[in-house]
C-alpha cells in the first residue's frame, strides 16, 4: 500500500492548467479520430475483420508503450514527456491522413497507441503523487472525465468536418474521412502550445531519486503476483469492455447501414453521459469507497453492450450508446484510483505503468474478439462475449478488491484505522 502524501496539494487552478486542460484538448483530437479508424480501414480496402484488428492496434500500441512510458515519465518529467509525445502524435496523424493503403495506416495507429500511453501515464502518476488519498478519486475521476469530454466533443468535431468537406463520388456525397485526422492535428498543436506555456510544477527529482524509482516490471509482477492474478484479471476485463464502444458501435453502425458522419454522431452520444457524471462518481468513491462505483459501472456497461446486436436503426443504437455512456461515466477514473491506492511510493510510476499494461491488454483484446466474430460472420457473438466480460469484472471486483485496497469501502477503512471518509483518526 502507498503511504499518505505529505506534499502540499495543488490548487484547482494549477491542476486545470497543468493537467486537465491539455488532457481535454488532446483527447478531443483522439475522440475525433477513434470512430473513423475502422471506417478509414474499410475505405483503404481492408475487410471488416482487418478493420477491427486495426482498431485493436491502438490498444496493442498502448500495451507495448506502457512500460517504456513509465521509465520515460520518471526520467523526463511530466512536461517534457507531454511535449515530445505531442510532437510525435502530430507526425503520426498526418501519416494516417495520407496513408495510401491499410498497411501504412495500421502502422500509424499502432505507434499512435504507444505515444498515447505516455500521455496518460504521465498525468496519472503526477496526480497520484500530489493528491491526498481521501481526495484521490475525485482528482483521477476528473482526469478520466477530461478524456470522456474529449470522447464526447471529438466525434462531433470530426463528423462536422467530414460532412462540410464531403466529396461527390459517382454523383453521391461521400464523407471526407481524412478530415477527422486533420482536426486532430490542429488540436494536438494546440495541446503542445498549452503544455509549453505552462511551466513544470512538479518537484524536480535528483538523479539518485530517478535511478531509485526505476525497477523492472518483472520485479513488480513477482512482488504482487497474487494481486495481478485476481484483481489484475478484472483490470484486463474492464479494459476490454470499455474499448467495445470504439469498435462495436462503428462496425455495428456500418452493419446496419449508417453513414460515417451519423456513426460519429452516434459514437459521440456514447460520450454524452460519459462526460457528465465523473464528478459525482469521484466524490462517491472518496466518500463511500471504490466498490460503490466499480460494481454498478460494470453491470450497467456490460448489460448495455449485450443489447447492441438487438439494434436495427439510428434511434435504437443511440439509446444503447447512451446506456453505455452512463455505465462508463460512473466508472471514470476507477481503475486509475484503484491502481493508485496500491501503488508503492518508491516506484509509483512503474507500478502504475504495469497496471495500465493489464488494462491496455484488455483494450487490445476486446476489438480482437469483435474481429474474430466478424471474420466468422458472427459479429454479434463477439459483442455479446464482451458484454459478459463486463458482468464478470463486476463479480471479481466485488470479491477481491477488499483484499488489496484500504479504500475499497468504509468497512476496510475502519479496519485499517481510518475514518469512514478515509482520513487518519486524530489521536
Amino acid at each position: 500500500m502507498t503511504s499518505e502524501n505529505t506534499q502540499k496539494p495543488l490548487t484547482f487552478g494549477k491542476q486545470l492548467a497543468s493537467v486537465y486542460l491539455p488532457t481535454m484538448i488532446y483527447e478531443i483530437g483522439i475522440g475525433a479520430v477513434t470512430p473513423v479508424i475502422p471506417l478509414t480501414a474499410l475505405h483503404l480496402h481492408a475487410n471488416a475483420a482487418i478493420a477491427a484488428f486495426i482498431v485493436a492496434l491502438l490498444g496493442i500500441g498502448q500495451v507495448v508503450g506502457d512500460i517504456p512510458a513509465g521509465h520515460l515519465a520518471t526520467r523526463l518529467g511530466d512536461r517534457k514527456a507531454m511535449l515530445y509525445g505531442a510532437a510525435v502524435t502530430i507526425v503520426l496523424l498526418i501519416m494516417c491522413a495520407f496513408a495510401p493503403n491499410w498497411e501504412i495506416f495500421a502502422l500509424g495507429i499502432f505507434v499512435l497507441g504507444m505515444v498515447n500511453a505516455l500521455f496518460v501515464l504521465a498525468r496519472q502518476a503526477y496526480l497520484t503523487e500530489v493528491t491526498p488519498p481521501m481526495k484521490r478519486s475525485l482528482a483521477l475521476s476528473m482526469l478520466g472525465g477530461m478524456t470522456r469530454i474529449g470522447s464526447l466533443i471529438g466525434p462531433f468535431f470530426g463528423g462536422a468536418v467530414m460532412s462540410i468537406f464531403a466529396m461527390n463520388v459517382a454523383g453521391k456525397a461521400q464523407d471526407w474521412l481524412p478530415g477527422a485526422f486533420w482536426t486532430a492535428v490542429v488540436l494536438t498543436i494546440v495541446t503542445w502550445i498549452v503544455v509549453f506555456a505552462v511551466p513544470e510544477i512538479a518537484t524536480p527529482k535528483t538523479e539518485a531519486q530517478v535511478k531509485a524509482a526505476q525497477v523492472s516490471s518483472g520485479f513488480i509482477l513477482r512482488k504482487n503476483a497474487k494481486m495481478f492474478m485476481t484483481l489484475g484479471l478484472a483490470i484486463v476485463l474492464v479494459g476490454a469492455v470499455r474499448q467495445t464502444s470504439n469498435t462495436a458501435l462503428p462496425l455495428w453502425s456500418a452493419h446496419i447501414g449508417l453513414s460515417a458522419s451519423v456513426t460519429s454522431y452516434v459514437y459521440g452520444l456514447s460520450g454524452l453521459l460519459d462526460a457528465l457524471l465523473f464528478y459525482p462518481a469521484g466524490r462517491m468513491m472518496d466518500r463511500f469507497g471504490r466498490l460503490w462505483v466499480a460494481i454498478p459501472s460494470m453491470v450497467i456497461l456490460g448489460g448495455s453492450i449485450l443489447l447492441i446486436p438487438f439494434t436495427h436503426g439510428v434511434w435504437s443504437i443511440a439509446i444503447v450508446s447512451l446506456a453505455m455512456g452512463l455505465g462508463n461515466s460512473i466508472g471514470a477514473g476507477m481503475i486509475m484510483t484503484i491502481s493508485a491506492d496500491m501503488a508503492p511510493s518508491d516506484y509509483r510510476a512503474q507500478f502504475l505503468a504495469t497496471c495500465r499494461m493489464f488494462g491496455d491488454t484488455g483494450s487490445a483484446a476486446g476489438p480482437l474478439l469483435v474481429a474474430a466474430g466478424a471474420e466468422v460472420g458472427f459479429l454479434a457473438g463477439g459483442i455479446w462475449l464482451l458484454g459478459a466480460f463486463g458482468l464478470l469484472a463486476a463479480v471479481i471486483l466485488g470479491t477481491t478488491l477488499e483484499k488489496y485496497s484500504i479504500h475499497a469501502n468504509q468497512r476496510t477503512r475502519l479496519a485499517h484505522g481510518l475514518t469512514k471518509r478515509g482520513r487518519p483518526i486524530e489521536k
